[in-house]
């Protein structure tokens, strides 16, 4: 396992601390737990961007975001975003 450092303002580290202390983790689970979740969200949110600017199809999207196509789908419909195009589609059926 890689070791990574970081400096942080006072503030995000009593933050950090006050974390931990909930949570009852150590130093490091309490600093990879968010980093963790906050790349998933980050990676749903660049497929979400990418798929509804037609970059990326439902299945290609599904994958970047690490989500079956349905949980996908749902994450989709939950944002709004107009999803169905005949490029989308076509592609979708191709890739089945």
């Amino acid at each position: 396992m890689g070791t990574i450092s970081a400096r942080v303002p006072e503030d995000l580290e009593a933050e950090l601390e006050a974390y931990l202390d909930e949570e009852r983790l150590d130093r490091s689970t309490a600093v990879r737990k968010p980093l963790s979740e906050g790349l998933e969200s980050w990676y749903r949110e660049q497929a979400l961007e990418r798929f509804a600017n037609g970059e990326l199809s439902l299945t290609r999207a599904a994958d970047l975001a690490d989500l079956s196509i349905w949980e996908f789908a749902d994450l989709v419909e939950d944002t709004d975003a107009a999803w169905v195009s005949g490029d989308h589609l076509e592609a979708d059926l191709d890739e089945l």
